[in-house]
């Protein structure tokens, strides 16, 4: 998985934030799922141009570090908090090869990130860093492709996304294209991991409690659009989340 694709789309990344998918579906239920975060550290990884980092700490985070292997995506995130400053702090890393920090984190936060993992080995070798970078007992929240996504299924396009294998295949599971439907749309290409190999890993890291907790559409996402319009991601959901703790 190349940086440079997401070196190329930059600031085009915020707008997925504005496609019915993310905005009725993945950002609520995974604002839900996480909860309460007054007063914590967090630590943002794959935190892209800095979403959820900004997020949460409006929501009362004492501490976000987001880190993101994309110095283009570090960059505008760091733009973003010149704008309108809030406190956070980004740095451009990569999660395989995490620096120690000076201090563990209370939370944990993951979004799209060991799809990008080439193989097993490095989906534990970045979970053990995680491991390692949060204190005894912290929750670890991963928003991911679902492993039981049906190619063959109903689509999520009209939710503003369409998801393609690329035929190629790699020892954690099978290549996938994903494009959000902006103008001009924007595609990105990564694997999408078995369930076990998230499960095995997380475990094989210290990790205990490894729950998969389903999307939900927000009343905002059926008010919207009614609750018929959603019948396609209630049968095929695209993505699917994580918890477990440290």
């Amino acid at each position: 998985m190349s940086v440079h694709q997401y070196d190329e789309i930059g600031e085009a990344y915020e707008g997925f934030k504005s496609l019915p998918l993310e905005q009725y579906a993945v950002v609520p239920s995974f604002l839900g799922m996480v909860g309460d975060v007054s007063g914590k550290s967090v630590l943002d990884l794959a935190s892209g141009t800095g979403f959820y980092s900004r997020e949460f700490k409006r929501r009362g985070a004492a501490e976000v570090l987001g880190v993101d292997i994309s110095g283009e995506m570090v960059s505008v995130a760091q733009q973003l908090e010149q704008g309108n400053p809030l406190g956070l702090r980004y740095e451009v890393g990569d999660v395989a090869e995490l620096r120690p920090f000076e201090q563990q984190f209370d939370i944990g936060l993951a979004v799209q990130l060991l799809n990008y993992a080439q193989d097993i080995a490095t989906t534990e070798r970045m979970c053990r860093n995680v491991h390692r970078s949060l204190k005894p007992g912290a929750e670890f929240f991963l928003l991911n492709q679902s492993p039981d996504f049906r190619f063959d299924g109903p689509t999520p396009e009209k939710y503003g996304f369409r998801s393609e294998l690329t035929g190629g295949e790699v020892e954690t599971g099978p290549q996938v294209r994903t494009t959000a439907l902006l103008d001009p749309p924007v595609s990105f290409v990564a694997n999408r991991p078995r369930r076990e190999v998230y499960e095995e890993s997380l475990r094989a890291a210290g990790f205990s409690e490894v729950t998969w907790v389903p999307l939900t559409v927000s009343e905002a996402g059926v008010r919207t659009f009614g609750a018929d319009f959603w019948a396609d991601f209630h049968t095929n959901p695209p993505l699917e989340m994580l918890r477990c703790r440290a």
